[in-house]
């Protein structure tokens, strides 16, 4: 008898993806917000709030990359072929910021290049990440077992829209995260911005809403026809009383409850989108099955990431809990 294991890859996989959008999104996020920052002394405690963590939640998109090539091999050979140029901008821009986390420390006459090059290789990276997302969402031109698309259908209205909404979010993940990381003046400015953000997330969040379902009739009929629209009803319902926690903590004297309520609409979010596509993995053409590696290559790789997995998440956490608590201003890392 043959266990199936696409279901517990599947997890993984989703798992690893959603870890990665939350806790690199609010770094990232974070980068975004740098340069409008009331003045140096805020951005050095900006940075300073994500710089002992930010490098260790890129672990989480490393372990989907290499999830998505050992247990979906047809997956990866059409995902990336069609987003290669977004993923390569990605990339590039996680390097710049990487190196201005490194180099702005050290840095006196030149601090103001890493402080764009901190900003903008943030900024590059989460709209290029939006895009990868957008044209996931949107589906991929296949025939049969091969991506038959140009390497610019990532140039679409849909896409690029996508990439302007991740930006508010992340800002906003952001913004949350500095409200629980610092106090005072900072901590007031960060609660303006988040609501800002919150207006451009939920106004993205609608429009993504209604444009999806129009992109292919499963997606609509998942989602409006009956019984599906009772049984759904709770994802969009959620999404309303989540917004209006984050939105009430924004106003009010609570700190960690406006970054978990960011957070809780990226889950919703997630899980529209887990909605939107189940059961596949290239949408629309393409199930997790068909795009599944033999079971004895699932198996064998199983062994390893089930050893893995528990590490990352125990590293994760003990990172965050021994840099707990408000950011100083008489320690750091500039």
């Amino acid at each position: 008898m043959t266990i199936d294991l696409v279901p517990i890859w599947t997890l993984i996989l989703a798992l690893a993806v959603f870890m990665y959008v939350l806790l690199d999104g609010f770094d990232l996020g974070v980068g975004i917000l740098f340069p409008f920052a009331p003045d140096d002394t805020s951005r050095n405690l900006m940075m300073d709030s994500v710089a002992p963590i930010w490098d260790g939640n890129e672990t989480w998109l490393i372990l989907g990359g290499i999830g998505l090539f050992a247990a979906f091999p047809l997956a990866f050979a059409i995902i990336i072929p069609a987003s290669y140029f977004p993923i390569l901008v990605m990339l590039l821009g996680l390097i710049f910021r990487g190196v201005a986390f490194e180099f702005r420390m050290k840095a006196q006459r030149s601090r103001f290049l890493w402080d764009q090059s901190f900003f903008w290789g943030s900024l590059i990276a989460t709209f290029a990440q939006g895009i990868v997302l957008g044209s996931f969402v949107h589906g991929y031109q296949v025939q049969g077992r091969h991506f038959a698309g140009s390497l610019f259908d990532w140039f679409a209205p849909f896409p690029l829209m996508v990439g302007v909404g991740l930006v508010f979010g992340y800002v906003l993940l952001g913004a949350t995260w500095l409200v629980t990381k610092t106090e005072g003046a900072l901590q007031r400015w960060a609660r303006k911005k988040a609501r800002i953000a919150l207006y451009g997330v939920l106004i993205f969040i609608a429009v993504v809403s209604l444009w999806t379902p129009m992109l292919e009739p499963k997606i609509a009929a998942r989602w409006f026809t009956w019984p599906n629209i009772a049984f759904l009803a709770p994802v969009p319902l959620a999404t309303l009383v989540i917004a209006a926690w984050l939105w009430h903590s924004l106003y009010s004297t609570r700190e960690t409850a406006t970054f978990f309520a960011a957070m809780g609409l990226f889950l919703t979010g997630y899980a529209g989108l887990a909605i939107s596509i189940w059961p596949n993995i290239v949408p629309h053409t393409i199930s997790l099955w068909d795009a599944a590696s033999s079971p004895k290559s699932q198996a064998f790789l199983l062994i390893g990431t089930l050893f893995l997995l528990p590490i990352i998440v125990m590293y994760t956490g003990w990172s965050y809990y021994v840099f707990r608590g408000k950011v100083k201003g008489d320690t750091g890392y500039h």
